[in-house]
């Protein structure tokens, strides 16, 4: 038997082969192959931090990356989406609560349209989430993985799979509809409650003074001029980041809480994420929504989010938008049906106070 050497190209096609995706037409760092890689590492290593799961796959897929394209920061943000849309859920570590980590959500649909299903979840130890006994292909775009079945079979089907269905009024639960300013000053009426924090080591914060346009280039460390309260995160010996609400005087911390602040199980992140569009917006600097004419794709338009939203948010879009390469400036970029675009506006603006930024105006 004669062993031959393979070249880094060529493994790289057999992993995005083996992940189930086409290797003709998906590169090893596209979002597609990076969200694949991120749900088998999951399946093996889960309950795990995000820093564990992001490690993992940098190890696996950093010598085979050619053009070095497949970043940390790249995968985070995808892990970011895949625990917002529902695959993985973040939850207080059971042996720790004070501490959180990434669970596998179990199999599941969400019935898209009659016929369509977003699928959600991931199995443990490799397992594909469906077989071809299910009689169609998968579809991966982006971190969203669809289905198309005979809409009069097709919940059988899937639940004969072993997924069970979420309905559409649990899909779109969200909080209630408030003012940027009522969000951030019940924070603050919390944050005058909190008994003093101490040194808190290794603390970021949010600048809120940053641009709207570039989420990560605003976390910083805190310097001597700062003073105010910041959406901030902290790290913990064991588990992801802590999200924390912080009163900073002169860059000491004074004060200090946890975030989610009812839920225990619910996401710290989501909270502070609409927390931090409410202090942007009662700034009189909101976070910003594009819409823009789709080339090549008649009857529909694209959407740039310039920084993460809540999952509820997300999965508000996945119903009627498909992920798509993101534009170079964007976070992530969605193709909508030009149907859709008022009442997504209409969205954004009451539950995220964005502004949107409809071909060059104001929608």
């Amino acid at each position: 038997m004669s062993v031959s050497a393979l070249s880094r190209h060529e493994v790289a096609r057999r992993t995005v082969h083996t992940l189930g995706l086409d290797d003709t037409a998906i590169d090893l760092s596209a979002p597609e192959a990076i969200c694949s890689s991120l749900r088998r590492a999951a399946s093996f290593l889960c309950p795990a931090t995000p820093r564990e799961l992001v490690d993992a796959v940098m190890e696996v897929l950093g010598p085979l990356d050619v053009s070095s394209s497949a970043s940390r920061g790249q995968l985070a943000t995808q892990l970011d989406l895949l625990v917002a849309i529902g695959d993985l859920v973040e939850l207080p570590n059971r042996k720790d609560r004070g501490s959180r980590k990434l669970y596998l959500a179990p199999p599941s649909y969400v019935t898209q349209a009659p016929g369509r299903y977003l699928l959600l979840g991931v199995r443990p130890d490799g397992l594909l989430l469906l077989d071809e006994s299910v009689g169609a292909d998968v579809r991966h775009e982006g971190h969203v993985r669809s289905i198309e079945l005979d809409a009069t079979t097709g919940p059988a089907r899937l639940h004969a799979a072993g997924l069970h269905e979420i309905s559409i009024h649990d899909w779109r639960r969200q909080p209630s509809v408030a003012s940027a300013t009522s969000i951030v000053g019940g924070m603050r009426q919390r944050l005058d409650r909190a008994a003093q924090s101490g040194l808190v080591s290794d603390l970021k914060l949010l600048d809120p003074e940053s641009s709207v346009l570039h989420y990560r280039a605003r976390w910083r460390l805190p310097t001597d001029g700062d003073s105010g309260d910041y959406v901030a995160r902290r790290p913990q010996a064991y588990g992801a980041d802590l999200w924390s609400f912080v009163r900073v005087d002169s860059g000491r911390p004074l004060a200090l809480i946890d975030l989610p602040t009812d839920d225990p199980a619910g996401s710290a992140c989501d909270e502070a994420w609409r927390l931090q569009a409410a202090i942007d917006a009662a700034r009189g600097e909101p976070q910003l929504v594009r819409i823009r004419p789709a080339g090549g794709a008649p009857g529909s338009h694209t959407l740039d989010l310039f920084g993460p939203v809540p999952g509820w948010a997300q999965r508000y879009l996945e119903l009627v938008a498909v992920p798509v390469p993101r534009a170079r400036d964007a976070l992530i970029t969605y193709r909508v049906p030009l149907w859709a675009i008022g009442e997504l506006t209409e969205f954004f603006t009451d539950m995220l106070w964005m502004h949107v930024n409809d071909e060059g105006g104001v929608a």
